[in-house]
């Protein structure tokens, strides 16, 4: 594996455009992003992949404190005798502990060569660039959906999805208040099981986990696993004999049980969450993030690193329902008689 005259010529620019832009002398020691910097980054990272827009990112001043309020699900009109009607918002004991992340975008020298090889010098930093943003854009999103621990040191072959890098939503639902948010009994997904559709897994999981109050929030979305997906699919196929009930199958995934669907990246497959995506929340405490890019020729690669203190929390708990992928089952899906 080599790289060529020209990689090297670009990695060399780049590496000075980078410099310029954050005002250091050299990227290769870890450097402070300023105030500007931190909030250009930050948009940067919410532009590269679109579903860390969609959920709450906020940076926080403290390492721990409680979670920010920044929805609206509960009722905010009222009336006091008294004086001017006040709704406290937040929840007590909902609090939020932001941890030591490291990340590091690793570009081996072949991968450089194409790109330089494919484009102008500035197609090549747009690829470079374009290629460590969503590298820890995703990452975001994988630890969120999958964290169940903080490891003083973590691995990433035993824990390919970041089990040990933080403890993301769905495992902070597991603890808080006994974990009665979400479903964990045992149910089986076919035509003799528990639930016969996705429609009827999702209304159940509203009606038994979401107040009443909070049941025809609009901004309620229903997250599903890929797998759940794929084999209400291959059901709605299975069992289409007109037009119409195979476009069905086509539009699953956008609604199910009345409300927006959406599969998510790296979300279990088999996981069910109903819940706004706002009350999604990625915190990073301001002032922590830290910068270095460096060419390192005895891993035959160029490395993009951000460090930063960072964590996860749901706002509303109340208003986050989940049917966990350990209790669910895909069962058989009966085929339909010849006739």
């Amino acid at each position: 594996m080599q790289l060529n005259h020209r990689a090297l010529e670009f990695i060399d620019a780049y590496s000075a455009g980078l410099a310029g832009h954050y005002g250091v002398t050299n990227p290769s020691r870890a450097f402070k992003l300023t105030d500007p910097q931190e909030t250009s980054l930050r948009g940067a990272l919410l532009e590269s992949v679109e579903f860390l827009s969609l959920i709450t990112c906020a940076d926080v001043d403290q390492l721990s404190g409680q979670v920010v309020s920044v929805g609206a699900s509960a009722l905010h009109t009222g009336r006091n005798a008294d004086g001017r009607f006040i709704r406290r918002v937040g929840v007590d004991g909902n609090d939020y502990k932001l941890v030591e992340t490291d990340s590091c975008a690793a570009l081996r020298w072949d991968l450089l060569s194409i790109w330089a090889n494919a484009g102008s010098e500035e197609e090549f930093f747009q690829l470079v660039q374009a290629f460590s943003n969503q590298a820890f854009a995703l990452d975001m999103l994988r630890i969120g959906f999958n964290g169940k621990t903080v490891a003083p040191t973590t691995d990433p072959v035993a824990n390919p999805n970041g089990e040990d890098v933080n403890i993301g939503w769905h495992a902070r639902m597991k603890t808080f208040n006994d974990g009665k948010q979400i479903i964990t009994d045992a149910i089986t997904l076919d035509d003799a099981g528990d639930y016969h559709s996705l429609d009827a897994m999702a209304s159940d999981l509203i009606n038994s986990k979401i107040p009443q109050q909070f049941r025809n929030d609009p901004r309620l979305v229903v997250l599903v696993g890929a797998d759940l997906v794929a084999a209400e699919q291959y059901r709605l196929y299975q069992a289409a004999d007109r037009p119409t009930e195979k476009i069905a199958a086509q539009m699953l995934g956008n609604t199910i049980a009345g409300r927006p669907a959406i599969v998510p990246p790296f979300m279990p497959g088999k996981r069910m969450v109903v819940t706004p995506l706002s009350n999604l929340h990625i915190y990073t405490q301001r002032n922590t993030r830290q910068r270095k890019a460096e060419f390192v020729e005895d891993r035959k690669q160029y490395e993009n690193k951000y460090l930063r203190n960072e964590g996860y929390a749901v706002e509303v708990p109340e208003v986050y329902a989940a049917i966990d992928e350990a209790a669910v089952t895909i069962g058989k899906i009966t085929e339909p008689a010849e006739g």
